[in-house]
């Protein structure tokens, strides 16, 4: 990225969430014993799936430690990197590990935030999987953490380093459509139907260490190591899984900063697991850079009237795209999916010449993070950013457990117009688990 561009970037940021965000934006703190050309100790927590994909594109770092709950992918892991060491315990290897530059958090959603919490307060820079926390308190005390022992951080929403992401970015701060005041996002893939259900539990799992922060209950099937995102006790359904990548972009081209309103609907509320479908209205108020924005977000294969009826250049609905983003603006619309982007109605845009770049290549997604961590520079996806994204994402999720629309005051970090929220933007944990410095 440019430094001008990062410089309008941070500005329009800073403008949408001064409020709450100004004290955080400190330097990161530099390893004083690395130079860009040695090799962070790295330390894995949860090494197989997203997690075994996360040492795969940083194994060229020193994979100095590993920790799983499982014996299994442990020992699996442990055979590419036989000389790092083994833990199923993060909080043990964080207390013991002491040569450990930074960490990775790869466990389902409800471990995020007490094993990160650890290392932030332990002075480790952070790579956290998305969605950055299980809770909404969570995303807020995380970014204030990391801003206060600056620590370089990322989240993994790996898409945000593409170029087709920078190009839509470009396309719309340059105005190619006009002022944007809607965004449509969606996905069409379901995580839905979590029911607990008692099973035996298998030698090689530590249910207790994988359970960690969450109420104690029995072995369930159908939860490790693949379907925790359908429970709300370990995730969020596919707000958890998906909004996170999907609502980056408007994010980040428009500069938002935290909604006013958040209203959801769906399928009746189950307390075990997430919904077949959910649709969900955020507004975002105006700023000196930006006029208002309502974003909607919807999932598991149901639209919002605009996207069912708006077709691509092939004729065919937004709607059937697996995913999408449509900005609305008041001279055309552009709708983006992770690998292309297309200005719509099409024969408006026959002539268009796309500005030229403005946002540098990316090195890669792992690859700024571990270099910021060796030289103090930046990160794209850094906590205060997907913090408020986090909890913006995970707003939906309030709404729709609480069957209201929230009135949010985001100082305060609280619904206005009903105490129920409270439980659902905050949570209990069990002995010994809580985040450092919260619960």
């Amino acid at each position: 990225m440019s430094r001008l561009t990062r410089r309008q970037f941070l500005g329009r940021t800073l403008a949408a969430g001064a409020a709450v965000t100004a004290a955080w934006n400190v330097a990161p703190r530099v390893l004083a014993d690395k130079n860009p050309n040695e090799r962070l100790n790295l330390a894995f927590i949860g090494v197989a799936n997203k997690g075994g994909d996360n040492v795969s594109n940083l194994k060229g770092e020193n994979v100095y430690a590993l920790c799983d709950i499982d014996a299994n992918l442990l020992g699996k892991a442990s055979e590419q990197f036989p000389k790092a060491v083994k833990y199923r315990d993060y909080r043990e290897m964080l207390d013991k590990e002491k040569n450990i530059d930074a960490v990775v958090v790869s466990t389902a959603d409800h471990n995020h935030a007490p094993a990160t919490s650890i290392a932030l307060s332990l002075g480790k820079h952070v790579y956290c999987e998305k969605p950055l926390t299980h809770s909404v308190a969570e995303a807020r005390h995380i970014a204030k953490l990391a801003a206060k022992n600056r620590c370089v951080t990322q989240m993994g929403t790996q898409i945000h380093a593409g170029d087709n992401y920078r190009r839509v970015v470009e396309l719309i701060q340059a105005g190619a459509i006009g002022t944007v005041k809607e965004v449509y996002t969606w996905c069409n893939k379901g995580w839905s139907d979590g029911r607990f259900k008692e099973a035996p539990k298998p030698d090689h799992v530590d249910w207790e260490l994988w359970l960690g922060p969450a109420k104690q209950r029995p072995y369930c099937e159908g939860i490790h190591p693949f379907n925790w995102r359908r429970f709300w006790e370990y995730g969020s359904g596919t707000f958890g899984d998906m909004a996170c990548h999907i609502m980056d972009l408007p994010f980040w081209a428009l500069g938002l900063g935290y909604p006013e309103v958040v209203a959801a609907e769906g399928p009746e509320v189950h307390p075990d697991g997430a919904p077949v479908w959910c649709k969900a209205r955020y507004q975002f108020a105006a700023t000196d850079k930006q006029p208002a924005v309502t974003l909607y977000w919807s999932d598991g294969g149901k639209h919002h009237d605009l996207v069912a009826a708006t077709k691509d250049y092939k004729g065919q609905p937004l709607s059937t795209w697996g995913l999408g983003i449509l900005f609305v603006g008041d001279k055309g619309m552009l709708v983006a999916d992770y690998g292309q982007r297309q200005l719509l109605p099409q024969q408006q845009f026959a002539d268009f010449k796309a500005p030229e770049p403005t946002l540098a290549k990316s090195i890669g997604h792992w690859a700024e993070w571990a270099q910021a961590c060796k030289t103090g520079g930046a990160t794209t996806c850094n906590f205060e950013y997907s913090g408020r994204l986090t909890e913006t994402v995970l707003l939906g999720v309030v709404a729709y457990r609480c069957g209201k629309e929230l009135k949010w005051d985001a100082r305060n970090l609280k619904a206005t117009n009903t105490p129920t929220a409270d439980g659902f933007v905050n949570k209990e944990y069990r002995k010994g688990w809580a985040p450092v410095g919260l619960g």
